[in-house]
């Protein structure tokens, strides 16, 4: 694990090795929290947690450098937690164990953690270092934003003093972000009484696996299977052809990751179980000739399994499927005036059905207010056309850019001196702490940017080690060039 300290530049990467010796899925940010805290304090640095849970750490300018625009640092501290269904890992209690792949460092079948901890690692090295220049600086280490960005939404007016925020959490080095997605969690919920199965009856679980999954902001227009999107349509095809009944069904963890699992358990009379193997055979070829270019392979496997005690009634169950197949999925519509930028899209992302519950999360994204009411509404009568109840909860609007932004103009001109290119100007189809801390300190000029990641929110996530190097050493020639009061 530890061979990723050998790496450049070693004052990041030794920061980004202990936060992966500290469990901190989102959610739980106890020991995160503490040694964050613990660190501004063993620097000498003003450092607090405020009533909600961020962490956040002053530094006073270096001498010479007191006229200058504050500035505020800003990552988060949580990471998704996702694995590998073969890996043993319990996100509560175990470190992520890392190892280099060429240029890349990777996880042993996990999550890296990189989104946010490279940001947050780039953080504590500008807090630690005695021989940089800047202007006033205040860290802000949000907690829990991959599960709803609730440090933002909790963050108070006044608790912050800069007028700058750079956020460090976007994916591709060599591209500064101005502009961001809102988004919406939809919810579906249903309560019903089970059945019993027919007499005669087997139960077979059938278990889809094997996709890339990733961040379904990020890449949500890569083509990307969705394994709910992808179960449903064997569930509905065995229910039309083979009488089969769904008892239950569980599919993918997390709002913002494309679900790269599902499974269900079926009951079907027994003189069908040949012909319903039959179908999940076909379903897997087809699967895959359908994706061949992205997701080779996929594994779908039927197993028999004890009979479950109760299904959902046979009206319900239809309707249920229906909507889920129904359901929109994936790009809606790309921005008319950036064609290769998506404005709105959704996310099937998380299916539980069982015990006499179906709960169905999605997460509806947009830069437009009003294309992401459109999406969200669509969503709502979908499932309410299944006598579902339908809620909508954490929505934010998006980040509107600013191309006339001061830090931007002079981060685009410190870029091209260092690199010798320009910078792409871009905005991100993702949900970024940005627009809701905006809405918070109006006023603030904002960018974010950060290294080379690839397939966040997936255990297939990796970090680009070149970049890394070119993302820290630009983020200290912005300080040094913060423009004055």
């Amino acid at each position: 694990m530890s061979t990723i300290l050998s790496l450049a530049p070693q004052n990041v990467w030794k920061h980004f090795y202990s936060l992966t010796q500290i469990p901190r899925p989102s959610g739980h940010m106890e020991r995160i929290t503490e040694f964050l805290l613990n660190f501004g304090n063993s620097l000498g640095l003003e450092s607090f947690v405020d009533e909600v849970g961020n962490v956040i750490i002053r530094k006073p300018a270096t001498p010479g450098m007191e006229n200058r625009k504050g500035v505020i640092l800003q990552a988060h501290m949580d990471m998704v937690p996702q694995k590998n269904n073969d890996t043993i890992h319990d996100f509560e209690k175990d470190p992520i164990e890392t190892y280099i792949d060429g240029d890349w460092v990777k996880a042993k079948g996990t999550t890296l953690g990189a989104d946010n901890g490279l940001g947050v690692a780039a953080i504590m090295a500008v807090l630690e270092a005695k021989d940089l220049k800047h202007g006033p600086l205040e860290a802000l280490i949000t907690k829990d934003e991959e599960t709803g960005m609730y440090g933002a939404f909790g963050l108070k007016p006044g608790t912050l003093n800069g007028e700058i925020l750079l956020n460090l959490d976007s994916e591709d080095e060599g591209e500064l972000y101005i502009g961001c997605a809102g988004g919406m969690d939809v919810t579906a919920t249903l309560e019903y009484k089970e059945v019993e199965p027919e007499e005669g009856d087997i139960a077979i679980k059938v278990t889809l696996k094997g996709l890339r999954g990733g961040h379904s902001g990020l890449e949500i227009n890569q083509g990307r299977a969705n394994a709910n999107k992808l179960l449903v349509r064997f569930v509905r095809e065995a229910i039309a052809t083979y009488e089969a009944r769904l008892s239950c069904w569980e599919g993918g963890n997390m709002r913002n990751a494309i679900p790269r699992e599902a499974s269900a358990i079926v009951t079907i009379p027994a003189e069908n179980e040949e012909e319903l193997l039959g179908l999940v055979k076909y379903c897997e070829d087809l699967f895959n000739e359908e994706f061949s270019a992205i997701e080779t392979p996929i594994s779908f496997k039927a197993e028999r399994v004890d009979m479950p005690a109760g299904q959902i009634p046979e009206e319900i169950q239809d309707n249920l499927v229906d909507a889920i197949f129904a359901c929109q999925n994936g790009v809606t519509r790309m921005i008319p005036t950036v064609p290769d930028t998506v404005e709105t899209s959704s996310n099937l992302a998380i299916i539980s059905i069982g015990a006499g519950k179906a709960d169905i999360k999605i997460l509806a994204r947009s830069s437009s207010d009003s294309m992401k009411e459109y999406l969200t509404t669509s969503l709502e009568c979908c499932f309410s056309m299944a006598g579902m109840k339908v809620t909508m909860t954490g929505g934010y609007s998006g980040w509107q850019p600013n191309v006339n932004s001061p830090i931007l103009h002079a981060m685009k001109e410190s870029y091209k001196k260092q690199f010798g290119v320009e910078p792409a100007v871009k905005v991100i189809h993702a949900g970024l702490e940005c627009g809701i801390i905006g809405a918070i300190i109006p006023g603030l000029d904002m960018i974010s940017f950060g290294p080379t990641l690839r397939s966040p929110h997936s255990p297939d996530e990796r970090a680009l080690i070149p970049t890394v190097q070119k993302f820290y050493d630009f983020l200290v020639a912005t300080l040094e060039q913060t423009p004055v009061k």
